[in-house]
């Protein structure tokens, strides 16, 4: 048995790695979202496109760099690999709107890095990159296992800024705007210029904004302006004409749809991004701001596509598995609600950071977790850490932090910079959320924490039973638990925090005589009296080895 050992310790993990339950992305998913723009820059030539400017290093609102090609780079350089990953959520890379508008009290310039203030959702913003960099993008992640997933919107499109209105030719600005500044920049919009000049923008068939020429029906979640938007009709069964902006629109692929409402029209254009290059999935923006009817028509028409892209790209594709569609529903825990029938898969988890940064004991947690999402649940979540909507986790704890999402029943969500440490930008004091959006710490990572994240990962990326396995306390302190699918086709014990010599009690998990290892640190151990003796190294990750 101790040469058995030796052999096993010298082969790591590749005994068994094979040996963990084949599992549907839908049941395990563990994405990685990235802000694109503050990600990495791998093409530097397409910095300041529309001729956007960053005004300082630290600028909380402006384009940093950030692009498709730098995912790409990332991708080959194994970042998301050696976590685990098998999902990246991009930000929009569609066409934003071009210039500024004002952002918090008026403290700083805010453009659309963030891929929510579209202009012209059929091709891609220059600052992102090229067709050809958004096809090698997603060909070298699927040659890694790992699904690419848009974030969309079909709630609003952007404002209409100085810039935008410019080169666009909408005739709304008053002479010398040029020289616009945060103090004075809306001074030089005229927002009672006639109904026909802004109606050039979108129009009053197409969106609700209190502009002339519009309607302003703001008295539901459906019909609101969020952050006075403009809100898309999307309920109406109104037939509509491209807007007169993008019909004038040289580089724009959107057509006239013979009798299209603002939905058709909307879900066609999403829908392309999936037929044309083989997007996986949405992450979808404000889905209680949008009638579920909506939705779901997105999700028949994305799966439609992303069938005939791989029927076309038959070596190019992951697997079979279809179109995966997941919403920010503001609120929404781990309770399959009504919103799942509008065709999602799963939803955006927003229990868990708050009880992860207040837990004295994640069992209670883990366990009501596993008893809602456990294997034969028909609905999955993703719980997070940090959000750029929200806050970034406390930036000391970040390895507990790391152990208790990565361990967590159901899908996970890391937000990029958690498992390296990055540290928060620059705050606008009237809009603290710029602050989670800072830049990835390439230069400044935190190697023991990366470290940490990674055997996590590797190990969630193996085992479905975390994700839906049934969960079971097996001893109190230090705290140990396992997780187990049905006819323990897959099952794990775990310590999620213990040092030194231990005797891991593990149960009727493994049997009598069974060969373990410690996925953590790479030791092997043998089931004797429902225990294994082993060193443990800041966590036990155990698996079967054989």
């Amino acid at each position: 048995m101790r040469f058995l050992a030796s052999c096993l310790l010298a082969l790591g993990l590749l005994c068994s790695a094979g040996l963990a339950q084949a599992a549907s992305f839908a049941d395990n998913p563990i994405v990685y979202f990235l802000i694109t723009d503050r990600f990495a820059n791998g093409n530097p030539g397409n910095d300041q496109s529309y001729g956007r400017s960053r005004d300082g290093e630290t600028e909380a609102g402006t384009f940093h760099g950030g692009d498709l090609a730098g995912v790409t780079q990332k991708l080959k350089a194994g970042w998301f690999k050696a976590l685990g990953v098998n999902a990246i959520w991009i930000t929009a890379p569609y066409e934003q709107i071009h210039g500024w508008v004002v952002g918090g009290n008026q403290e700083f310039k805010h453009y659309a890095y963030h891929g929510y203030y579209a202009a012209d959702f059929t091709v891609l913003d220059k600052n992102m990159g090229t067709p050809d960099e958004l096809r090698e993008m997603i060909s070298t992640a699927h040659q890694q296992g790992i699904r690419v997933l848009f974030d969309v919107v079909m709630n609003h499109p952007g404002y209409l800024d100085i810039q935008s209105a410019r080169d666009f030719k909408i005739d709304v600005l008053w002479k010398g705007n040029e020289a616009a500044t945060l103090k004075d920049y809306h001074s030089y919009i005229d927002y009672n210029r006639d109904r026909k000049s802004w109606a050039r923008w979108w129009g009053g068939a197409w969106t609700r904004s209190g502009l002339p020429g519009y309607t302003d029906e703001g008295k539901t979640d459906f019909t609101k302006q969020l952050a006075y938007l403009p809100d898309f009709r999307t309920e109406s069964s109104e037939a509509v004409r491209l807007p007169p902006f993008l019909r004038d629109k040289k580089d724009t692929r959107a057509v006239e749809l013979p009798n299209a409402t603002v939905r058709d029209y909307l879900v066609s254009w999403l829908s392309s991004w999936v037929r044309d290059y083989g997007v996986d999935g949405f992450r979808c923006d404000t889905v209680k701001h949008v009638e579920p009817e909506a939705w779901l028509a997105l999700k028949q028409a994305s799966t439609e596509a992303l069938a005939a892209w791989k029927a076309a790209h038959p070596l190019d594709k992951i697997d079979d598995q279809p179109f995966w569609m997941v919403g920010e529903y503001w609120g929404q825990d781990t309770a399959r609600t009504a919103i799942y029938d509008a065709g999602f898969d799963a939803m955006i988890n927003f229990d868990f950071q708050d009880r992860a940064e207040k837990a004295a004991s994640l069992d209670a947690l883990y366990a009501e977790y596993a008893g809602a999402l456990a294997e034969g649940a028909n609905y999955n979540v993703l719980s997070y850490l940090s959000s750029h909507d929200t806050r970034l986790f406390d930036r000391s704890r970040l390895r507990e932090a790391g152990s208790a999402l990565m361990l967590a029943p159901g899908g996970v969500q890391i937000f990029y910079g958690d498992e390296s440490g990055r540290p928060a930008g620059a705050v606008p004091a009237s809009d603290p959320q710029q602050a989670t959006r800072s830049d990835m710490n390439w230069q400044s990572l935190d190697a023991p924490l990366l470290a940490h994240w990674r055997k996590l990962g590797q190990f969630r990326s193996r085992h479905v039973a975390l994700a839906r396995g049934q969960h079971r306390r097996i001893q109190a302190e230090p705290y140990v638990f396992a997780r187990v699918m049905a006819n323990a086709s897959d099952r794990v014990v775990v310590v999620p925090a213990a040092q030194g010599e231990l005797d891991v009690p593990v149960a009727d998990v493994f049997a009598e005589g069974a060969v373990v290892i410690d996925a953590y640190s790479g030791r092997p151990g043998v089931v004797a009296n429902s225990r294994v003796k082993l060193k443990a190294g800041g966590t036990v990750l155990l698996e079967l080895a054989d």
